[in-house]
């Protein structure tokens, strides 16, 4: 039986900067040395390790066992996730039906970097409201390289694309285990998060557009971006505060949608750029429609010295799919979320998927809060039938006969995924196991004590503590699960609203997504950049950070006169 300590220094700040060391030596390898991302995860949950074992006195077996139910959750649900994901595009590849994805996208216009904010951010905000654990980065990530999108921006986009919904997750999962740990109604919760989320989300697509072209991104794409975050961000909180929180991602995210294509119809973008050097190549085409290739593919081809205006030809116009072939290209994703939605919303399927998952305490594993109380992450969730990546597997099954792939030629897509995603899930399971062994030890907890301790300030870091926990967990949930009741509790201290602290966790640890390591290594794993997830953090990592200061002083502001008229 292990207690957990939340001191063992006798020094609030020392205790929490050592705690904070597994994290920061895994960061640092990744983004500063660029060590591969498996070299560096193990290198930080052994630091978790031996912290755990003498600092805080953690018993070496209970350590052991810890790392191994983190390392088991990995694996299951996350990496079974990309491994489906990463079939169905492999399906798609294969009967030729991604390219009548990218023509589709094409005709609503041809500019990646609109096709990029269609996609990332308001496709995957519909993918987020039904499943989390990064599914919506796996599945968003392929579908961008396969629109022809560098593998490198198209995994930062995902990732960073991700944030916006994290707050409300799926089905409104992370408001319900904030609401379960602080005791407050989750209708309360979730329109409190829905009045910081919003301004949040609205500067989410300006920085997509300034990751995918910089200032000439920005400079020619305003109206989109303000369309998509205006649109989001409307929808984030007039839902929350006016309808259920539980569909609030949904809502915003065909707001959001809607509100790009109406701005398509009024404002085209001037001149697509080249995507530029390491673009993904484009998937075969279908034998009977030939693609010609869109404008801006043509534009990087064009000589240096253009030739007279006369002699121009005009952007040829993508082919118009039959309708049949646009319906199977687009069938995997409309099985997906119909299955999620018969998962997730309560119901006969629902009840009878929910019967069928299993829990237990993990064998061996004895830990117990600092006071007394069995830790709920010590118990195993194995919700096998209605796991994101069991859906994504029968979807794929359902698709390969529907795009007519062969049943061998599919095993052997299934076999390249797996061979694509093999050191992504070494990664993720020892990243998962360092998570496990940090909040078993209390290593967590403590950094939220020494937070607490800095009174009326407090409203500024709370939304730090809940980067922490989602950059630790990769889930908003979990850091809500992990740190809501203290954040309460630290709230009443310092004489803030509890309610504005316990919402201010789950917004600040939707910037958390962009960091936390297990949604690098999906999203490099998914477009085949595995051992290149530092990459794809220095790419986000300061955008992460500079909307998680927005959101600081934002709660801050709130905990004073100046906005205090927000807080219900």
């Amino acid at each position: 039986m292990y207690r957990q300590i939340t001191d063992p220094l006798d020094h609030p700040a020392l205790t929490a900067l050592l705690a904070a060391t597994p994290l920061l030596v895994l960061l640092v390898l990744l983004g500063v040395l660029r060590v591969k991302a498996y070299w560096a995860a193990l290198a930080g949950l052994a630091t978790a390790v031996v912290t755990a074992v003498a600092v805080y006195g953690m018993p070496a077996g209970q350590a052991a066992l810890g790392a191994a139910e983190g390392a088991a959750f990995g694996l299951f649900p996350i990496v079974w996730i990309v491994l489906g994901a990463v079939w169905i595009n492999r399906l798609q590849r294969a009967s030729g039906h991604d390219a009548v994805i990218s023509r589709t996208f094409a005709r609503l216009s041809d500019d990646p970097r609109v096709q990029a904010v269609l996609i990332a951010f308001c496709f995957g905000a519909m993918i987020e409201s039904l499943s989390g654990f990064g599914t919506p980065i796996a599945v968003t990530s392929v579908i961008l390289v396969g629109l022809g999108q560098p593998p490198l921006k198209a995994a930062a986009i995902a990732t960073f694309a991700n944030t916006a919904p994290a707050a409300f997750g799926s089905v409104g999962n992370p408001i319900q285990a904030l609401a379960k740990v602080t005791s407050y109604p989750a209708a309360e919760l979730g329109a409190m998060v829905g009045r910081q989320s919003a301004v949040i989300a609205f500067l989410v697509p300006f920085v997509l557009l300034f990751i995918l072209d910089g200032r000439r991104g920005l400079r020619e794409l305003w109206p989109v971006a303000l369309a998509a975050g205006a649109g989001f961000g409307a929808g984030q909180y007039l839902c929350s505060n006016r309808l259920a929180y539980q569909l609030t991602d949904l809502v915003a995210a065909l707001v959001s949608a809607g509100a790009v294509i109406l701005v398509l119809r009024v404002r085209r973008p001037p001149h697509p750029p080249d995507p530029g050097p390491g673009a993904g190549s484009r998937a075969p085409r279908l034998p009977a429609q030939p693609e010609p290739e869109p404008a801006f593919a043509l534009a990087a081809a064009a000589p240096l010295v253009p030739p007279p205006v006369a002699d121009v030809p005009s952007a040829p116009v993508p082919p118009v799919d039959h309708r049949r072939e646009v319906l199977r290209a687009y069938f995997p994703y409309a099985l997906l979320t119909l299955l999620f939605s018969l998962v997730s919303y309560d119901g006969p399927v629902a009840r009878f998927v929910d019967a069928q998952d299993v829990s237990f305490t993990w064998p061996g594993l004895h830990v117990v809060s600092a006071s007394g109380r069995p830790v709920a992450i010590a118990t195993f969730d194995f919700g096998w039938l209605g796991a994101a990546g069991t859906l994504l597997l029968l979807t794929g099954v359902v698709s390969a006969w529907v795009l007519r792939v062969p049943a061998r030629r599919a095993l052997r897509c299934y076999g390249e995924a797996l061979r694509q995603i093999r050191w992504a899930a070494l990664t993720v399971s020892c990243v998962l196991a360092l998570s496990y062994v940090m909040n078993l030890a209390g290593m967590a907890v403590s950094l939220g004590v020494w937070l607490a301790g800095a009174g009326r300030l407090f409203a500024l870091l709370s939304g730090l503590l809940g980067w922490f926990g989602v950059a630790l967990t990769g889930s908003d949930t979990s850091s809500n699960a992990l740190f809501g009741a203290m954040q309460v509790t630290a709230a009443q201290h310092v004489g803030i609203s509890p309610l504005l602290a316990a919402a201010t966790n789950s917004t600040g640890g939707v910037q958390g997504k962009a960091a936390a390591m297990q949604n690098l290594v999906i999203a490099a794993g998914a477009v085949g950049l595995t051992g290149r997830e530092g990459d794809v953090l220095r790419k986000v990592i300061g955008w992460s950070l500079a909307v998680l200061t927005v959101l600081c002083v934002l709660a801050w502001l709130q905990s004073t006169s100046v906005l205090g008229w927000m807080v219900p």
